[in-house]
């Protein structure tokens, strides 16, 4: 199952909103990227608002006990939507930012590699979680979230991204798991 909202077609004008709100820099980090910066989404009151309104608006009657969010960005939507929804929130941390005791996810980059922690204790077996992220690009970094919660027993229900495309090879990363993107990502006008 692959879930996708796309603004851009219109189904609800809100959509349209988080999409227009969203910069475009072309070639950031690097030379043919088109970067999705979303910080501009968050000086947008009303665009931020129905971002948070539109996930808390699916996963209300989801039964999620836990919303887990990748660094860094994921923090900001997550965060929101777990209070929305009234389950705790997770941080999914890049290595080294936690004290105490962590199990780690490595996973691979064009580039190189990452890895994601998350505290020893955090998410329950059984637990039903979301995972929410900024962006998704390749699904590497969902795939790492998603095993580093069933190594826990977690039950992960869904990923969730404010931006994506609908590329089937991102599908594939996600083994299985449904994903919900809110809009498709732009290009400069």
């Amino acid at each position: 199952m692959f879930g996708l909202t796309n603004g851009a077609k219109g189904e609800d004008p809100r959509l349209q909103a988080i999409s227009q709100a969203i910069r475009v820099v072309p070639h950031f980090p690097k030379q043919g990227i088109m970067f999705q910066d979303i910080t501009t989404l968050l000086l947008d009151h009303k665009a931020f608002e129905y971002t948070v309104d539109i996930f808390v608006d699916r996963y209300r009657d989801m039964d999620i006990s836990v919303v887990a969010g990748v660094e860094a960005r994921g923090f900001i939507f997550g965060s929101s939507v777990a209070l929305g929804i009234g389950a705790k929130f997770v941080p999914l941390c890049k290595p080294h930012k936690r004290p105490g005791k962590v199990i780690s996810e490595e996973y691979a980059l064009e580039y190189g590699t990452d890895c994601l922690e998350m505290h020893v204790g955090a998410v329950q077996p059984s637990e039903r979680v979301i995972i929410i992220d900024d962006l998704v690009a390749t699904g590497g970094t969902l795939s790492a979230a998603i095993k580093l919660l069933e190594r826990v027993g977690a039950e992960v229900v869904e990923c969730a991204c404010v931006v994506g495309l609908s590329d089937p090879k991102v599908h594939r990363k996600l083994n299985g798991k449904p994903l919900y993107i809110l809009v498709e990502p732009r290009q400069v006008e």
